[in-house]
């Protein structure tokens, strides 16, 4: 073994059992992998150069951020106060607000000043447990902004502290280049953006908003199509102002997870558990636009769909950069059980990312990517908010305590 942490209470997130508290267990990590985690009483540790104590910590996989606009530059406070003050959205967004006050703003960084602020709002997912983030372009909408984007992604996935999954959303908004001819932007879209992203790998996936202010289910369709002859996974944020059917296409076309579905009907809800397609909520956007709709909780869990949750963090809809804070939203808003939000965070994020196979349980054979806590049970993870609990979070084996967590952001 690399290193063997010892003295955990571990709650591996495996199927049926995941949640429950393994006590006196141990983990042992060889080549970023876990190599071993049980009951400590079963491995003599003898002479090994490398253990750690743990000292009675809680031990979680890593949490995984499987949905957010980290990368942008600008901020639109001033319209949050706006609306508060009254001023209707349209108005805002016909004064040059809204999405495209974003546009204009992450078009005019560079690279580096827009890596350096995804930074900052890094640090508040990883003071949360985070050790996967997603995320995706859409602030660009054009092929230069797009790449560029997602070159920073990749760029902070270079960290050691932290894996970044890419998702390239060019079908986010209409660009004023193309304010009449969203047709004609779908085909920039597939003959040219979405090649030079496969082409320089920069992108894990491909996303729409398929909304009426956004794309239609057949625009939609185009994209996913083009995505999937160019070998990238899809996923799509849909049914979250209106049901336009976006889910169920998405699910049927062999998308990951479907994001938002406040307005996901019965037939949207069969297509993902036929489809094994997870159900991303983000309570954050549902709470900061007070959306009165809420997803249909109990018939994904009648159908057994897997339900993840995220952040969404973005500058207009859901500016909160705590997936702590969504656990407790999840249950607070969404009625979710402390239990299905961790794994909404955990092993059913992973899926959302396609990455279920290695991370988001403690399991033989994944990665060793791991929170380590000091809580008593699992239910505080989204019972509290604000105490620094965290203790350490384990990336590929390597160990960053919180009072280091700054040291690998230069």
């Amino acid at each position: 073994m690399d290193r063997v942490l010892t003295n955990l209470r571990m709650v591996t997130m495996q199927p049926q059992t995941g949640y429950q508290v393994i006590k006196n267990a141990m983990i042992g990590i060889q080549g970023g992998k876990i190599m071993f985690a049980d009951c400590a009483t079963r491995h003599n540790l003898h002479g090994h150069p490398d253990v750690i104590d743990c000292q009675g910590a809680l031990v979680t996989p890593g949490l995984i951020d499987c949905h957010t606009h980290l990368i942008f530059a600008g901020n639109r406070a001033n319209e949050f106060e706006q609306r508060l003050n009254g001023v209707p959205y349209e108005n805002i967004a016909k004064t040059g607000g809204g999405i495209l006050a974003t546009v204009r703003a992450t078009r005019e960084a560079s690279e580096d000043e827009l890596y350096t602020l995804a930074l900052q709002r890094l640090k508040g997912l990883k003071r949360d447990g985070v050790t996967t983030v997603e995320i995706k372009s859409g602030y660009g909408l054009t092929l230069a902004d797009e790449l560029k984007m997602l070159r920073v992604a990749k760029r902070i996935g270079k960290l050691e502290d932290i894996k970044v999954s890419t998702t390239l959303l060019a079908a986010h908004a209409l660009p004023p280049e193309y304010a009449d001819d969203s047709d004609g932007y779908i085909d920039y879209i597939c003959t040219d953006i979405i090649p030079a992203a496969a082409r320089g790998k920069l992108a894990d996936a491909v996303d729409v908003f398929c909304e009426g202010i956004g794309f239609s289910p057949a625009q939609c369709q185009r994209v996913f199509s083009v995505a999937k002859k160019h070998s990238l996974p899809i996923k799509g944020h849909t049914e979250q102002l209106s049901n336009l059917g976006g889910s169920a296409l998405a699910a049927r076309m062999g998308a990951t997870s479907v994001d938002h579905i406040e307005y996901l009907d019965n037939e949207g809800v069969a297509a993902l558990a036929a489809c094994n397609t997870v159900a991303t909520l983000l309570p954050g956007a549902f709470y900061f636009l007070r959306e009165p709709q809420q997803p249909p909780i109990d018939q994904l869990r009648q159908l057994e769909v897997p339900i993840a949750l995220a952040t969404d963090f973005n500058p207009g809809t859901s500016p909160i950069a705590s997936l702590r804070t969504m656990m407790n939203m999840g249950c607070t808003l969404f009625r979710l059980t402390p239990e299905e939000c961790l794994r909404g965070v955990t092993a059913n994020a992973a899926q959302a990312l396609g990455l279920h196979e290695s991370r988001g349980q403690i399991q033989v054979g994944m990665d060793a990517d791991l929170a380590l806590w000091n809580l008593e049970t699992p239910a505080e993870l989204s019972y509290r908010l604000g105490v620094p609990d965290l203790i350490a979070r384990v990336v590929d084996g390597h160990l960053f305590p919180t009072n280091g967590e700054d040291t690998h952001d230069n």
